[in-house]
């Protein structure tokens, strides 16, 4: 079974992926752990990486894709990927679909994440604390939350139409969300 978490930075998506993971013996595919990867590896990506990011940007969809891509056509993963943060744009979900397509896979559940701009300052100031994320400063973290409530509404009205989509209130308690995701999932 493939899933897809997606909402804004801070929502919890990595949280329950985690516990997706766990539940369903998945993988998570973190863009996010991903590109923080390749820059803790100084690469030539990961430099354009750091310097969108740093930007309040996202990073350039030929690069993601390229990483998505790795993962969808890797024989251990098929069939059991649980997308944290990806897609986040229209053309990253058309992509996602076609690459999915030529993989023999789908997506058979999508779950969004609604969670308010104030919610989202404070889940990041505790875990720029507890996680010491060098992308967790406040002024980025803003940048990034109207970047993405900008090219999100394209995604929400891609995938809402799609009976396998889910929209959760974030601002829950997290153990809350997760109730919710398991309800859904009937696993």
């Amino acid at each position: 079974m493939n899933l897809i978490l997606f909402g804004p930075p801070g929502a919890g998506k990595g949280t329950q992926a985690k516990h997706l993971v766990k539940k369903l013996n998945g993988f998570q595919v973190s863009t996010g752990e991903m590109l923080r990867q390749e820059i803790q590896k100084d690469t030539e990506i990961g430099k354009k990486i750091i310097n969108d990011m740093n930007d309040g940007k996202f990073v350039n969809d030929e690069i993601v894709n390229q990483l998505i891509e790795n993962i969808i056509f890797d024989n251990q993963k098929k069939s059991n990927l649980i997308f944290d943060g990806y897609p986040r744009s229209l053309s990253q979900a058309k992509n996602l679909d076609i690459i999915l397509n030529k993989s023999n896979q789908k997506i058979d559940y999508i779950f969004f994440l609604n969670v308010n701009k104030e919610t989202i300052i404070k889940r990041i100031e505790k875990r720029k604390v507890l996680e010491k994320r060098l992308d967790d400063d406040s002024v980025t973290i803003l940048k990034r939350y109207d970047k993405y409530m900008d090219t999100t509404q394209p995604l929400l009205n891609f995938y809402s139409k799609n009976s396998n989509f889910y929209e959760i209130d974030g601002t829950l308690k997290i153990d809350e969300i997760t109730a919710k995701i398991d309800a859904f999932l009937k696993v």
